[in-house]
């Protein structure tokens, strides 16, 4: 079953089970999704759908960050239940022992091309995206990179 299909069956689910807040948050990534096809007139696969979702997650983190700032609990737990149901449509998350040894092997590639440095940033990173995509916070692997080459 595609991801797609998924997401179609837990929005039946949750009207079914009448999950408001959930309904709400899977309508709208289905919204976001639908919208993305309309654009690019064509049919998304896992892959561009899972960039949607954690686009949206992306969104609903920095949104509960700027509501916590502003004292603004309640919304902020809005957010966070929103991030939760979201993150059921994410693959297993990497451990950080396998993002340590994928940004080692990345690092080690570059170093026998003789790329080293400041520019080895962007080529691992370009190694890195998509063997973790939807696995791992790319912030979290893009702080683990510039440690292995400072």
């Amino acid at each position: 079953m595609s991801l797609k299909e998924t997401i179609m069956n837990s929005v039946k689910e949750a009207m079914r089970a009448k999950q408001t807040a959930r309904l709400a948050t899977l309508r709208f990534l289905q919204a976001a999704i639908k919208q993305k096809e309309v654009d690019e007139r064509i049919e998304l696969d896992d892959a561009q759908v899972l960039a949607i979702i954690e686009k949206q997650i992306k969104q609903r983190k920095e949104s509960i960050a700027a509501f916590e700032q502003a004292g603004r609990a309640e919304t902020a737990e809005a957010e966070k239940a929103e991030l939760a149901v979201l993150s059921e449509f994410l693959p297993e998350q990497a451990s950080d022992e396998e993002l340590a040894a994928e940004v080692a092997k990345a690092v080690a590639e570059l170093a026998s091309q003789g790329v080293t440095g400041a520019p080895a940033m962007g080529k691992a990173m370009a190694i890195l995206k998509p063997k973790l995509a939807g696995r791992a916070d790319m912030g979290k692997v893009s702080q683990l990179l510039k440690a292995a080459l400072a």
